[in-house]
């Protein structure tokens, strides 16, 4: 995956978005059901011909149809700041996912999309929900999860499914550019919620996810 993105644009600037993750900001509204989870999130306009652009900050809404745990709310998290998504990193990972979604949707002429910094911290005696809604569809087109940084933890399985709940297959993001590529209107996707190798030790998963939507 790291060739593959290098092949449409600069990472130089990998150490510095990764650990951007440090500074994400809380999920108030997992933190409502007892969980936790940390995020920043960000909202981009694409074209066909490969023009990104970035919108103001804005709210994530999904309807309960595809999240029965938050749907059919506006949820504000703190935005992506101006160096990530400026920086060579974060535009590499959209203008691969514009080329290579809009291959298999060539008649969208504009996308919307949304990014998601996400961190799961697993701590003892409290696994870390990754998709703390289950098994679901994001009710977008197109889907990118990209393994970031993985400590001291365990579990952490992709499972895709069919509707009907039929598993299709499973896999573990375990390194850095591991990633999870996912036609959302075909398929469910979950992860197995994390716990610490070390309970002693900080534990986390940090991903991207980036979900394209045609608009």
């Amino acid at each position: 995956m790291r060739a593959a993105l290098a092949g449409v644009g600069s990472l130089d600037d990998w150490q510095a978005f990764a650990e951007s993750w440090n500074r994400l900001g809380p999920d108030p509204y997992l933190a409502r059901t007892g969980r936790a989870r940390r995020r920043r999130h960000a909202v981009f306009t694409a074209s066909s011909d490969g023009t990104i652009r970035g919108e103001a900050n804005q709210p994530h809404f999904q309807s309960s149809e595809y999240n029965r745990l938050q749907g059919d709310i506006e949820r504000w998290f703190e935005p992506i700041t101006d160096a990530v998504a400026d920086g060579d990193c974060l535009r590499t990972i959209l203008r691969y996912c514009v080329a290579f979604f809009g291959g298999l949707s060539p008649d969208v002429a504009q996308w919307r999309i949304e990014v998601h910094q996400f961190r799961i911290e697993a701590r003892p005696g409290e696994a870390g929900e990754p998709t703390p809604e289950g098994v679901h569809r994001d009710g977008v087109d197109y889907v990118l999860v990209l393994m970031v940084d993985r400590r001291n933890i365990e579990s952490g399985t992709t499972t895709i499914h069919l509707a009907d709940g039929t598993e299709l297959g499973s896999f573990t993001l375990t390194a850095a550019f591991d990633a999870a590529l996912v036609d959302d209107g075909r398929v469910f996707h979950g992860v197995t919620a994390v716990t610490p190798f070390d309970p002693a030790q900080a534990a986390h998963r940090d991903v991207l996810v980036v979900t394209l939507r045609r608009s």
